[in-house]
C-alpha cells in the first residue's frame, strides 16, 4: 500500500502555506520550534474563522502581549477591544481564563500532552489536538473541515455530516503517522484549504489523487455531504445611540454571559421576535430610516436603531457616556459597529 502520509509530506515541504504562526518545514527540519503560545493563539482565533481574517489580529494580539503572562495581565476591556471583529466573543472571554489558568496552575507554560490541554478554559478536543501536534509534534490527529473533506472523499464516505464525524476521525488517525505527526497535523489542513476544496476540488494536482476514491469514482464533488439544517430565524431589537452636546457617546459593556459577553456596545433592548422597548434615558428618540442587519451561528439579528442628542446633565438608568476622543468605534463587535456606521451616517447626511 503506498505510504499516504509520506506522499502528503512531501507535497507539503514544497507547498506549505506560510503564516505567521508557523515554523514551516524546512524551519523545523533545521531544528526551529514552534512557540506553543503563538500556535495556540492562532488555534483559538481560527475557530470557526479564516486564515485570511486572523492574521492581522493574530499580528495585533502577538504585538500587544508576546507572551502568555502578559495576555494574562492584560486588563479585560482591552483584550475584548483588540479582538472586536473577530466574532463568537466567547473564544476572548476563554482566551484569558486560559492564559490565566496557564499562568497561575502551569508556571505560564502550556502543557505539552493532549490530556492535559483539554482541562485547560475553551480548549476542546480539535484545539488540545492541534496545538499538542504543531507546537509539541505529539502524535494526535487533528480534525477540523478541510480534513473532513478530505478523508471523505479520500475513501467516497457518502454518510452525512455530522453524523458521520466518528468515522471520520477513525479515517484520520489511520492515517496519522508517528514520524512528523506536526508537519502532518498541517499539510493535510493545507490540502483541504488550497486543493481539496469545497467547490472545484483540484483533483489533478492532488499529491493523494492515485488513492482518492471519490476521483476514481468521480464522485468527489458530492461530498462530504451534510444533513439539511433548519432554516435560520430572524430575531429584532433596538439600539439606542445617544450622544450629549458635548460629543460622548452613551455606551454600556454588556454582561459577562451571552452574545457578545463583556463586549462595548450600544444601550439596547432584548433580541426576540418581540422585543420590548429598553430606553437608557428619557430623551427625544428618533428612529432612523436605517436596519442594521447582523448574522450569528444561529439567527439572523435585525436592529432597529433609535438615536438622540442629550445635554450635559443627562442620567441615564444604564450605560456611561464617553468622551469622543477616547472613543473608537473599531473597539465594537461587528453588529454594534453597524449600528454607529449607520448612526454616524446620518448624522454626516443632516
Amino acid at each position: 500500500m503506498r505510504d499516504r502520509a509520506k506522499e502528503l509530506l512531501a507535497w507539503y515541504d514544497v507547498h506549505a502555506r506560510v503564516m505567521p504562526w508557523r515554523v514551516g518545514p524546512a524551519e523545523r527540519a533545521a531544528g526551529a520550534l514552534p512557540d506553543p503560545y503563538g500556535v495556540w493563539l492562532s488555534e483559538v482565533m481560527l475557530q470557526q474563522t479564516t486564515v485570511a481574517a486572523v492574521r492581522d489580529y493574530w499580528r495585533k494580539f502577538m504585538a500587544l502581549w508576546p507572551t502568555v503572562a502578559d495576555l494574562a495581565a492584560a486588563e479585560d476591556a482591552d483584550v475584548m477591544a483588540a479582538w472586536a471583529g473577530l466574532g463568537y466573543y466567547a473564544r476572548a472571554r476563554n482566551l484569558l481564563k486560559c492564559a490565566r489558568t496557564v499562568v497561575a496552575d502551569h508556571g505560564g507554560v502550556f502543557p505539552t500532552d493532549r490530556a492535559t490541554l483539554l482541562t485547560l478554559p475553551g480548549i476542546g478536543p480539535y484545539t488540545a489536538s492541534a496545538v499538542a501536534a504543531i507546537a509539541f509534534d505529539a502524535p494526535e490527529t487533528v480534525l477540523d473541515g478541510n480534513v473532513e473533506r478530505v478523508m471523505s472523499r479520500l475513501y467516497d464516505l457518502h454518510d452525512p455530516l455530522p453524523g458521520s464525524k466518528p468515522q471520520l476521525m477513525t479515517l484520520a488517525e489511520g492515517l496519522t503517522p508517528k514520524t512528523r505527526p506536526g508537519d502532518y497535523a498541517q499539510a493535510v489542513m493545507d490540502l483541504g484549504a488550497t486543493i481539496c476544496t469545497p467547490n472545484n476540488p483540484a483533483c489533478g494536482i492532488c499529491p493523494l489523487r492515485d488513492d482518492c476514491a471519490a476521483r476514481i469514482a468521480g464522485t468527489a464533488a458530492e461530498i462530504p455531504k451534510k444533513t439539511p439544517k433548519k432554516k435560520t430565524p430572524t430575531r429584532t431589537g433596538i439600539a439606542y445611540v445617544a450622544r450629549r452636546a458635548d460629543g460622548a457617546w452613551l455606551l454600556e459593556t454588556r454582561p459577562e454571559r451571552g452574545l457578545l459577553g463583556g463586549m462595548l456596545g450600544w444601550p439596547g433592548s432584548d433580541w426576540s421576535d418581540a422585543p420590548v422597548e429598553a430606553p437608557p434615558l428619557n430623551a427625544d428618540w428618533v428612529e432612523l430610516d436605517a436596519t442594521a442587519r447582523h448574522t450569528f451561528t444561529h439567527f439572523h439579528l435585525e436592529l432597529t436603531i433609535m438615536t438622540a442628542t442629550v445635554g450635559s446633565d443627562a442620567a441615564p438608568n444604564r450605560g456611561t457616556f464617553i468622551d469622543n476622543q477616547q472613543f473608537s468605534p473599531s473597539s465594537l463587535p461587528t453588529v454594534m459597529r453597524k449600528v454607529f456606521d449607520l448612526a454616524a451616517s446620518v448624522q454626516r447626511n443632516d
